[in-house]
Protein backbone atom coordinates (compact mmCIF):
# COMPACT_ATOMS: atom_id res chain seq x y z
CA UNK A 1 0.00 0.00 0.00
CA UNK A 2 1.37 3.91 -1.03
CA UNK A 3 2.12 5.77 2.49
CA UNK A 4 -0.80 8.01 3.80
CA UNK A 5 -0.52 11.69 4.88
CA UNK A 6 -3.37 12.53 7.00
CA UNK A 7 -4.55 16.13 7.92
CA UNK A 8 -7.33 16.19 10.23
CA UNK A 9 -9.18 19.51 11.18
CA UNK A 10 -10.54 20.61 14.25
CA UNK A 11 -12.18 23.18 16.05
CA UNK A 12 -12.63 24.91 19.36
CA UNK A 13 -16.06 25.21 20.48
CA UNK A 14 -18.01 26.39 23.83
CA UNK A 15 -17.92 22.97 25.88
CA UNK A 16 -20.68 20.88 25.14
CA UNK A 17 -21.38 20.35 29.32
CA UNK A 18 -21.93 24.20 29.04
CA UNK A 19 -25.88 25.28 29.46
CA UNK A 20 -25.29 28.42 26.28
CA UNK A 21 -26.63 31.88 26.62
CA UNK A 22 -27.52 34.48 24.40
CA UNK A 23 -25.31 37.51 25.09
CA UNK A 24 -26.33 40.41 26.51
CA UNK A 25 -25.84 42.51 22.79
CA UNK A 26 -27.53 39.87 21.33
CA UNK A 27 -25.35 38.69 19.02
CA UNK A 28 -24.48 35.26 19.93
CA UNK A 29 -23.28 33.19 22.18
CA UNK A 30 -22.13 33.89 25.70
CA UNK A 31 -18.06 32.88 25.10
CA UNK A 32 -16.55 34.91 28.03
CA UNK A 33 -15.32 33.06 31.08
CA UNK A 34 -17.05 29.73 29.22
CA UNK A 35 -15.04 26.37 29.34
CA UNK A 36 -14.47 25.57 25.36
CA UNK A 37 -13.06 21.85 24.61
CA UNK A 38 -12.26 20.66 21.03
CA UNK A 39 -15.68 19.97 18.92
CA UNK A 40 -16.81 16.15 19.68
CA UNK A 41 -17.04 15.40 15.96
CA UNK A 42 -13.67 16.19 15.27
CA UNK A 43 -12.20 14.20 18.30
CA UNK A 44 -13.66 11.21 16.46
CA UNK A 45 -12.18 12.62 13.26
CA UNK A 46 -8.47 12.80 15.32
CA UNK A 47 -9.40 8.73 16.56
CA UNK A 48 -10.13 7.79 13.36
CA UNK A 49 -6.82 8.98 11.84
CA UNK A 50 -4.71 7.61 14.55
CA UNK A 51 -6.83 3.85 14.39
CA UNK A 52 -5.99 4.31 10.84
CA UNK A 53 -2.09 4.39 11.73
CA UNK A 54 -2.33 1.79 14.49
CA UNK A 55 -4.09 -0.28 11.58
CA UNK A 56 -1.45 -0.20 8.78
CA UNK A 57 1.39 1.29 10.84
CA UNK A 58 3.59 3.77 10.40
CA UNK A 59 5.38 3.06 7.28
CA UNK A 60 1.94 3.64 5.77
CA UNK A 61 0.24 6.19 7.49
CA UNK A 62 3.17 8.64 8.06
CA UNK A 63 2.11 11.61 8.80
CA UNK A 64 -0.95 13.01 10.51
CA UNK A 65 -1.45 16.74 10.46
CA UNK A 66 -4.35 18.47 12.96
CA UNK A 67 -5.11 22.05 11.26
CA UNK A 68 -7.39 24.71 13.45
CA UNK A 69 -8.48 28.18 12.19
CA UNK A 70 -9.04 30.44 15.19
CA UNK A 71 -7.78 32.96 17.81
CA UNK A 72 -4.80 32.13 20.17
CA UNK A 73 -6.50 30.18 22.23
CA UNK A 74 -7.14 27.72 19.68
CA UNK A 75 -3.52 26.53 19.94
CA UNK A 76 -5.00 24.29 23.23
CA UNK A 77 -7.04 22.33 21.05
CA UNK A 78 -4.51 21.76 18.79
CA UNK A 79 -2.41 20.70 22.18
CA UNK A 80 -4.75 18.01 22.81
CA UNK A 81 -5.23 16.42 19.05
CA UNK A 82 -0.90 16.35 19.33
CA UNK A 83 -1.55 14.44 23.21
CA UNK A 84 -3.83 11.99 21.25
CA UNK A 85 -1.92 11.30 18.66
CA UNK A 86 -0.82 13.68 15.81
CA UNK A 87 2.29 14.39 14.55
CA UNK A 88 2.18 18.17 14.20
CA UNK A 89 -0.21 21.03 13.61
CA UNK A 90 -0.91 24.13 11.76
CA UNK A 91 -2.83 26.67 12.95
CA UNK A 92 -4.37 29.60 11.33
CA UNK A 93 -4.46 32.21 13.54
CA UNK A 94 -7.45 34.78 13.26
CA UNK A 95 -9.82 36.64 15.60
CA UNK A 96 -12.65 37.09 13.00
CA UNK A 97 -16.06 35.04 13.03
CA UNK A 98 -15.11 32.75 10.09
CA UNK A 99 -18.22 31.14 8.34
CA UNK A 100 -17.89 27.75 6.61
CA UNK A 101 -16.53 29.17 3.37
CA UNK A 102 -13.81 31.05 4.62
CA UNK A 103 -13.02 27.89 6.97
CA UNK A 104 -12.95 25.86 3.73
CA UNK A 105 -10.93 28.25 1.40
CA UNK A 106 -8.54 28.37 4.77
CA UNK A 107 -8.01 24.56 4.33
CA UNK A 108 -8.02 24.30 0.71
CA UNK A 109 -4.72 26.47 0.98
CA UNK A 110 -3.15 24.62 3.66
CA UNK A 111 -4.36 21.12 1.97
CA UNK A 112 -2.22 22.65 -1.13
CA UNK A 113 1.07 23.31 1.21
CA UNK A 114 0.61 19.96 3.15
CA UNK A 115 -0.20 17.70 0.20
CA UNK A 116 -2.09 15.13 2.24
CA UNK A 117 -3.72 12.21 0.72
CA UNK A 118 -6.74 12.13 3.19
CA UNK A 119 -8.53 14.91 4.97
CA UNK A 120 -10.70 14.07 8.13
CA UNK A 121 -13.24 16.64 9.28
CA UNK A 122 -16.08 16.91 11.78
CA UNK A 123 -19.64 16.27 9.99
CA UNK A 124 -20.45 19.48 11.63
CA UNK A 125 -19.06 22.20 14.78
CA UNK A 126 -21.97 22.19 17.47
CA UNK A 127 -21.31 25.40 17.86
CA UNK A 128 -23.26 26.42 14.36
CA UNK A 129 -24.44 23.13 13.93
CA UNK A 130 -23.33 24.37 9.56
CA UNK A 131 -22.61 20.74 8.76
CA UNK A 132 -21.14 22.50 5.56
CA UNK A 133 -16.93 22.93 5.62
CA UNK A 134 -15.85 19.19 4.19
CA UNK A 135 -18.54 19.39 1.23
CA UNK A 136 -17.37 23.22 0.66
CA UNK A 137 -13.61 21.73 0.86
CA UNK A 138 -14.12 18.98 -1.38
CA UNK A 139 -15.59 21.16 -3.99
CA UNK A 140 -12.87 23.90 -3.72
CA UNK A 141 -10.48 21.31 -4.39
CA UNK A 142 -12.16 19.49 -6.87
CA UNK A 143 -11.75 16.08 -4.49
CA UNK A 144 -14.44 12.98 -4.22
CA UNK A 145 -16.11 13.36 -0.56
CA UNK A 146 -17.53 11.03 1.98
CA UNK A 147 -20.09 12.33 4.58
CA UNK A 148 -21.66 10.84 7.33
CA UNK A 149 -19.25 8.51 7.82
CA UNK A 150 -19.45 5.12 10.45
CA UNK A 151 -16.93 3.04 8.97
CA UNK A 152 -14.17 3.53 7.41
CA UNK A 153 -10.91 1.52 5.37
CA UNK A 154 -8.17 2.70 2.82
CA UNK A 155 -7.63 -0.75 0.85
CA UNK A 156 -4.89 -0.89 -2.31
CA UNK A 157 -4.45 3.27 -2.62
CA UNK A 158 -8.59 3.65 -2.51
CA UNK A 159 -10.72 4.48 0.44
CA UNK A 160 -13.78 2.82 1.75
CA UNK A 161 -16.65 4.32 3.69
CA UNK A 162 -19.50 3.09 4.67
CA UNK A 163 -22.17 5.76 4.99
CA UNK A 164 -25.25 6.61 7.51
CA UNK A 165 -28.12 7.69 5.33
CA UNK A 166 -32.09 8.35 5.65
CA UNK A 167 -32.40 4.79 4.65
CA UNK A 168 -29.80 2.90 6.38
CA UNK A 169 -26.32 2.43 5.57
CA UNK A 170 -24.56 3.52 2.27
CA UNK A 171 -20.95 1.89 1.29
CA UNK A 172 -19.32 4.12 -1.19
CA UNK A 173 -15.58 3.61 -2.72
CA UNK A 174 -13.37 6.59 -4.41
CA UNK A 175 -9.79 6.92 -5.27
CA UNK A 176 -7.62 9.49 -3.03
CA UNK A 177 -6.76 12.23 -2.59
CA UNK A 178 -10.28 12.42 -1.25
CA UNK A 179 -12.61 14.05 1.52
CA UNK A 180 -14.14 12.56 4.86
CA UNK A 181 -16.66 13.79 7.62
CA UNK A 182 -16.75 11.74 10.75
CA UNK A 183 -20.35 10.38 12.35
CA UNK A 184 -20.87 10.04 15.88
CA UNK A 185 -20.65 6.06 15.56
CA UNK A 186 -17.41 6.14 13.61
CA UNK A 187 -15.18 5.24 16.91
CA UNK A 188 -15.17 6.37 20.84
CA UNK A 189 -12.35 8.65 20.58
CA UNK A 190 -9.87 8.12 23.36
CA UNK A 191 -8.27 10.26 26.34
CA UNK A 192 -4.70 11.70 26.31
CA UNK A 193 -2.87 10.18 28.61
CA UNK A 194 -0.46 12.29 30.99
CA UNK A 195 2.52 11.28 29.28
CA UNK A 196 1.41 12.38 26.04
CA UNK A 197 0.25 15.45 27.19
CA UNK A 198 3.59 16.82 28.30
CA UNK A 199 4.86 15.31 24.79
CA UNK A 200 2.64 17.02 22.77
CA UNK A 201 4.18 20.68 24.33
CA UNK A 202 7.24 19.67 22.56
CA UNK A 203 5.83 18.93 19.26
CA UNK A 204 5.76 21.46 16.41
CA UNK A 205 2.98 23.84 16.04
CA UNK A 206 3.10 26.30 13.16
CA UNK A 207 1.46 29.39 12.81
CA UNK A 208 0.48 31.23 9.68
CA UNK A 209 -2.00 33.76 9.21
CA UNK A 210 -5.29 34.15 6.29
CA UNK A 211 -3.10 36.89 4.88
CA UNK A 212 0.15 34.68 4.42
CA UNK A 213 -2.70 32.25 2.56
CA UNK A 214 -3.79 34.94 0.41
CA UNK A 215 -7.19 33.86 1.48
CA UNK A 216 -10.09 36.88 2.43
CA UNK A 217 -12.33 35.56 5.02
CA UNK A 218 -14.61 38.92 4.89
CA UNK A 219 -17.90 37.91 6.27
CA UNK A 220 -20.43 37.69 3.67
CA UNK A 221 -23.69 37.07 6.38
CA UNK A 222 -25.18 39.49 8.94
CA UNK A 223 -26.47 38.31 11.93
CA UNK A 224 -29.13 40.49 12.98
CA UNK A 225 -30.32 39.38 16.11
CA UNK A 226 -29.86 36.59 18.31
CA UNK A 227 -32.86 35.34 20.78
CA UNK A 228 -33.17 32.05 22.87
CA UNK A 229 -36.41 30.07 22.31
CA UNK A 230 -39.24 30.69 24.41
CA UNK A 231 -39.55 28.89 27.26
CA UNK A 232 -41.92 25.67 27.55
CA UNK A 233 -44.87 25.75 29.45
CA UNK A 234 -46.00 22.89 31.89
CA UNK A 235 -48.08 20.56 30.53
CA UNK A 236 -51.42 19.55 31.77
CA UNK A 237 -53.52 16.02 32.32
CA UNK A 238 -56.64 16.06 30.80
CA UNK A 239 -59.67 14.63 32.10
CA UNK A 240 -61.14 13.15 29.07
CA UNK A 241 -60.54 12.60 25.23
CA UNK A 242 -63.23 15.53 24.37
CA UNK A 243 -61.13 17.84 26.37
CA UNK A 244 -58.29 17.36 24.77
CA UNK A 245 -59.56 17.62 21.13
CA UNK A 246 -60.86 20.89 22.63
CA UNK A 247 -57.99 22.50 23.63
CA UNK A 248 -56.12 20.97 20.61
CA UNK A 249 -59.09 22.98 18.41
CA UNK A 250 -59.58 25.89 20.15
CA UNK A 251 -56.43 26.73 22.08
CA UNK A 252 -53.71 25.53 20.14
CA UNK A 253 -55.98 25.40 16.71
CA UNK A 254 -54.11 22.55 15.06
CA UNK A 255 -57.34 20.90 14.64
Amino acid sequence: MSSLRILVAVKRVVDSAVKVRVNSAQTGVETANVKHSMNPFDEIAIEEAIRLREKHGKDVVQDIVAVSCGPTKAQETLRTALAMGADRAVHVKTDADLEPLSVAKLLSKVVTEEKPSLVILGKQAIDDDSNQTGQMLAGLLNWPQATFASKVDVKDGALEVVREVDGGLETVSSALPAIITTDLRLNEPRYASLPNIMKAKKKPLKTVSPADLGVDIQSRLQTLKVTEPAKRQGGKILASVDELLDKLRNEAKVL
